[in-house]
């Protein structure tokens, strides 16, 4: 069963389309079924007596009127045509399908091709607009009723009744039916579809991110390392020819620089190579800094001629890995940039606080400020620092100390969501 209903359901998916790309094919094709099964025997009986005798308990002689070939062709042509606009024009079709059938019967004639009254009040039910079906069900009432009373001779009025009415019910219901189910297959499909939208924005919102994580990591990486490296070389070559030792100093703290920039690089980089196979590959470097590399990085700049006092207040040792690499990031940054538009022997006070379920960050620095004004446009630096800031509900500040050089403060949340920590 399974191989031949996946066979049927591709027939029928195959027939759907064929369907949507050539409307008028299946319509056409239904007024012909209905013309072959049901007006075609009556055009091919025309003439003979349609008197019927039964014997039993009650004897009765039940005649239809006998029409002439054109009407015959007339009511037929009126009651098979509409169907070639029953899913247009559903209420249209039924409405002159049922004038036809009601003037039949009105002439006490009777036709195998009154099936079209049944197929017309079906695709009403299917294709139509549901508050139109209740008038249409009164008017297939009202015509079943008439039918009933012309047959009356021969069947119980309440059995043809029952019969007719029965009927036009499953017409009804088989309409509503498969109405129900193909607009819960639309759902589906428009569900789908959008859950498919959904998930190429989230794609895209992840590379988004994932990009503008790896721009700030390649800024901070690359700004830091480079501001510590030019100003190691302007130093070296001012000392070459007074103190070539210092020179030499310089230069070898250039070379440590550059390959703990390389390293830091390579394991940004590692977790965007992928194999050959198409597999990612964990980059086997050292973890991401922290707060215990805070000095190391403060002895880096102070060999490129800043004076640095660093302290630390509360457990930040207990702060998440993310966290306290976010405050590396930011106080990376602002050494850079206080090397970069301070220059060397700025005197820089930098202190981590942590308490009162927040931390603070202050890097105040005695450098000239007017530079570094708000007319400036703001670099990736600032702006870096306070979407790292934002990921812990902080916010980040910078501008002229009070009594004279730069300050940069950044505040994070310490209280985790939910409230418990």
């Amino acid at each position: 069963m399974g191989p031949l209903a996946a066979r049927l359901a591709r027939a029928g998916q195959r027939l759907r389309q064929a369907d949507r790309a050539h409307p008028w094919v299946l319509d056409t094709a239904v007024a012909a079924l209905v013309f072959l099964m049901f007006c075609l025997p009556d055009l091919l009986h025309h003439g003979r007596s349609v008197d019927t005798e039964g014997d039993g308990p009650h004897r009765f002689h039940f005649a239809f009127t006998q029409l002439p070939l054109a009407a015959m062709l007339a009511l037929q042509a009126g009651l098979v045509l509409p169907l070639l606009w029953r899913r247009r024009r559903p209420m249209a079709a039924f409405v002159a399908v049922a004038v036809v059938f009601v003037l039949q019967w009105s002439l006490g004639a009777a036709l195998r091709a009154d099936v079209a009254l049944f197929i017309a009040l079906y695709s009403l039910a299917l294709h139509g607009q549901l508050r139109r079906l209740p008038w249409a069900c009164a008017v297939m009432a009202a015509g079943m009723v008439l039918v009933a009373v012309r047959v009356s001779p021969a069947v119980s009025v309440w059995d043809a009744l029952f019969f007719l009415l029965s009927t036009a019910t499953a017409a009804v219901a088989v309409g509503l039916t498969v109405r129900a189910r193909r607009a819960q297959l639309a759902g589906l499909r428009e569900r789908a579809a959008r859950l498919e939208t959904e998930r190429d924005q989230r794609i895209r919102l992840a590379t988004a991110t994932e990009r503008a994580r790896v721009a700030r990591e390649m800024h901070d990486i690359v700004g830091h390392n480079l501001a510590v490296i030019i100003t190691l070389a302007d130093a070296g070559s001012y000392a070459t020819n007074t103190a070539p030792q210092r020179g030499r100093e310089a230069l070898r703290l250039i070379g440590d620089t550059g390959r703990t920039a390389l390293g830091e690089l390579r394991r940004v980089l590692g977790v965007l190579r992928e194999a050959s196979d198409g597999t990612r590959q964990a980059p086997e470097l050292s973890p991401q800094p922290g707060l215990a590399d805070v000095e190391t990085l403060c002895d880096g700049v102070r060999t490129a001629g800043l004076e640095i006092v660093y302290r630390t207040v509360g457990e930040v040792d207990t702060l998440d890995r993310g966290m306290q690499l976010t405050v590396y990031r930011i106080v990376q940054e602002a050494l850079t940039n206080t090397l970069k538009h301070a220059g060397a022997g700025t005197r820089v006070t930098l202190s981590v606080v942590a308490g009162d379920g927040r931390l603070v960050i202050r890097i105040r620095d005695n450098g000239p400020a007017g530079h570094r004004g708000p007319g400036n446009e703001e670099g990736h630096g600032l702006v870096g620092m306070r979407e790292r800031a934002a990921l812990y509900g902080g916010t980040v500040s910078a501008g002229p100390a009070a009594d004279g050089g730069w300050a940069v403060e950044a505040v994070l949340d310490l209280t985790p969501q939910g409230g418990t920590r």
